[in-house]
């Protein structure tokens, strides 16, 4: 049996899905308990981005052998993505406006001033992390001295 999987591991590397995804099935087919074959199909169903698909066959391999560790960690990930996917999906509902006090305005309504500053000190530009640290000039060794690198021991210099 281990000719038709890494058979089906090549169509898969290669990109032939469909192709991939037969020979696992026939494999699965063949031998029911297998479920090498059965990640595959699974394998084969997150590389077309069937999510769903994945998960039930992922959930078969582990039913099929619970020590799978494959399978285990095929449907802890899906299930993780599944519940993030169903996260970004829910609605949030927009805050609720009270509504304005009722009665007469107390006074003549003020217009804003794009002129007067806000109370307080003035804002500070946020201070942002560099990249990357300063790079460092390269160190050489002290003259007269042999570096003791790999270079050095392969070509027998110590």
């Amino acid at each position: 049996m281990i000719e038709p999987l890494l058979e089906a591991e090549r169509l898969m590397a290669v990109g032939l899905l469909d192709q991939a995804e037969q020979r696992f099935a026939l494999i699965a087919e063949a031998d029911p308990r297998n479920s090498i074959a059965v990640v595959g199909l699974a394998r084969v169903a997150i590389e077309r981005g069937d999510d769903e698909a994945a998960l039930q066959h992922a959930r078969r391999a582990a039913a099929i052998d619970p020590e799978n560790p494959v399978a285990a960690r095929l449907i802890a990930r899906l299930e993780e993505v599944a519940a993030t996917r169903a996260a970004a999906a829910t609605p949030v509902e927009p805050p609720v406006e009270t509504p304005p006090p009722a009665g007469p305005p107390a006074g003549p309504p003020a217009a804003p001033s794009a002129e007067t500053p806000p109370p307080g000190p003035p804002p500070q530009p946020e201070a942002r992390p560099s990249p990357r640290p300063p790079a460092r000039p390269p160190t050489r060794p002290a003259p007269g001295t042999r570096r003791r690198g790999l270079l050095g021991r392969i070509l027998g210099r110590r």
